[in-house]
């Protein structure tokens, strides 16, 4: 039996620098990194030598044309599934991670879209920010912070 491998999924993400760098921690980390299309940009060579991802041909990705399509080949059970925005009702800090979860980031403009989130309000976690004048976060330290917090019992072990 293979070791648990949490994945990372990035819903429609439109900026390459951030993906380059949740890409990094990924392979920094032995994750799987699925994007989901649309893209806001490329992922031919020249934009991702641009992006300074170097390190692109270690990322283990998986590219879904749409949400759906990503939800019908995995199949993710619910509670496997741990969803990031603003509004979540409860912190990154609260869940017991499944060590094979997905953990799911909407994009930089708009975060998740609401068809995503409308049946799991449960399931959506927040980072805390002390001060109200910032709105969110930068998607890749968001991301960042949230892998190691999931993943902390395993990296502790």
């Amino acid at each position: 039996m293979s070791d648990p491998q949490m994945k990372i999924v990035l819903v429609t993400p439109e900026i390459p620098y951030n993906t380059g760098a949740i890409g990094r921690t990924c392979v920094a980390l032995g994750l799987e990194l699925i994007l989901i299309k649309p893209l806001g940009f490329s992922l031919d060579e020249k934009a991702v030598r641009r992006s300074g991802t170097t390190y692109w041909q270690h990322v283990q990705l998986t590219e879904y044309d749409d949400w759906q399509s990503f939800l019908d080949d995995r199949q993710p059970p619910r509670e496997a599934m741990y969803y990031f925005e603003e509004h979540g009702a409860g912190t990154f800090y609260e869940p017991e991670y499944d060590p094979n979860g997905y953990l799911i980031f909407g994009c930089e403009s708009k975060g998740l879209p609401d068809d995503i989130l409308k049946d799991v309000p449960d399931r959506i976690f927040n980072l805390p920010m002390r001060n109200k004048v910032v709105r969110s976060l930068n998607l890749a330290n968001t991301a960042t912070a949230v892998i190691y917090q999931a993943l902390r019992p395993q990296l502790e072990g």
